[in-house]
């Protein structure tokens, strides 16, 4: 299976999939371990992908939709963003709300 397909895969089959550096108990990057506290914060559930642990992943999630940086974040298979986004969307409450519209359930 090629790299895009395993994203492809990966996305369509998890509501929220983060792709990071590290993993959400060790992040191995500043903008990774953000994104993972706001969506802890939030309570969502969400698939996380270690970039480092394959190259081809690595390169392939920032072709697979024209993104330069790592994080990202897919919910319901549509790309949000990074990490400066995400944290935007966190602080404004767009995230939540967006979270709730798609039918994930976050905490109160």
């Amino acid at each position: 299976m090629s790299a895009q397909d395993q994203i492809k895969k990966t996305v369509s089959e998890n509501d929220v999939v983060l792709y990071m550096k590290g993993t959400p108990v060790f992040p191995q990057c500043g903008f990774s371990s953000t994104v993972v506290q706001i969506l802890d914060y939030v309570g969502a559930e969400y698939a996380s992908v270690n970039v480092l642990e394959d190259p081809e992943i690595r390169q392939g999630i920032k072709d697979y939709n024209n993104w330069p940086t790592i994080p990202q974040v897919f919910v319901k298979g549509e790309f949000i963003g990074g990490c400066d986004i995400v944290k935007e969307m966190f602080e404004t409450g767009e995230l939540r709300t967006m979270l709730s519209d798609k039918g994930i359930t976050t905490k109160a």
